[in-house]
């Protein structure tokens, strides 16, 4: 018990490197998810075209872009996609993100 401080010290840096590490680890899985997104986007997959548009549109793991945003909304409507559209007609009407 004597070095109480000693052990809680070590404990804190497993746990930040631990952290650290995983923090890491989601961060590139998210790019490559984003990077897969875009590969099957350009392919026609509408759903993949839809949740592209959600992520430019809310900036998740990619930089905010309306502009992109629309495009990809724009795709997955002209596949069938009504909710895409639904979103589109609301960035129209509202000429923002």
């Amino acid at each position: 018990m004597e070095n109480m401080e000693l052990y809680i010290i070590a404990g804190l840096f497993v746990f930040m490197v631990w952290f650290i590490f995983n923090t890491i680890k989601y961060y590139k899985g998210e790019k490559r998810n984003v990077k897969h997104l875009h590969r099957f986007a350009k392919e026609g997959e509408m759903e993949a075209q839809h949740h592209l548009a959600k992520r430019y549109q809310k900036g998740d793991m990619v930089k905010k872009s309306c502009q992109n945003a629309a495009f990809w909304y724009q795709k997955a409507a002209f596949l069938g996609d009504s909710e895409a559209k639904g979103f589109l007609e609301e960035m129209v009407k509202k000429k923002k993100c």
